[in-house]
């Protein structure tokens, strides 16, 4: 992953991944984890999504990890929250009540500074990167949330049409990295109207990871 390409994005605003409203299939399918009221989320990489405030809204507790301060200053002006703002080591923590953001790059974030999570929402993270650094990230996520439930939203497309980001996840693909650690379930799988980008067939595949 190339750190310049997403400040970059960032400084230019140009962040046409950033959805104007909370992810339909986060808000359909969340409740299929059967989490209690109070739960702590963790969301890699997670920008200024609206996401954060819809879970925020529905009582649950959320943690992100995200590589520009940018994207999280806008996230709590956003959502009208002052933070608290401390260095740890070479990441930066931006807290409020009920919200945790660590800001700098996500394999320098431990378990012990993530603190304990109840389940993992990944509908950026996995497919921002590119196929050699998955394997990677897969196995740091494993590890720093203690293999917990997660909701994986991915895209699947013919990646010889278009370049990513966001890149294709096969099945095969999500098996590879997360079946010896959970219970794999497609819950969804939509076709995306217009294609991806409106340049190719794509559709949006909705995966439950529960424990084994």
């Amino acid at each position: 992953m190339d750190a310049s390409f997403w400040h970059q994005k960032w400084a230019d605003n140009n962040i046409a991944f950033h959805n104007s409203e909370a992810n339909p299939l986060l808000v359909k399918h969340f409740d299929d984890l059967s989490l209690n009221a109070g739960s702590r989320v963790f969301l890699p990489l997670c920008g200024k999504t609206l996401d954060i405030g819809w879970l925020l809204s529905q009582g649950y507790r959320v943690a992100g990890a995200e590589l520009s301060a940018i994207a999280i200053t806008q996230l709590f002006a956003e959502l009208g929250v002052e933070p608290e703002i401390s260095e740890l080591g070479k990441l930066t923590h931006y807290s409020a009540p009920n919200l945790d953001i660590f800001v700098g790059d996500i394999f320098q974030l431990s378990g012990k500074v993530l603190g304990p999570v109840d389940a993992v929402y990944d509908r950026a993270a996995l497919v921002a990167l590119p196929g050699e650094m998955r394997a990677r990230y897969t196995t740091h996520l494993l590890e720093i949330t203690n293999k917990v439930p997660q909701l994986l939203i991915c895209f699947e497309y013919d990646q010889t049409l278009m370049a990513g980001p966001p890149h294709s996840i096969s099945r095969e693909e999500v098996h590879r990295h997360y079946a010896d650690s959970h219970v794999l379930s497609l819950a969804e799988s939509k076709p995306i109207p217009d294609g991806l980008k409106g340049k190719c067939p794509a559709t949006n595949n909705v995966w439950l990871l529960q424990n084994n």
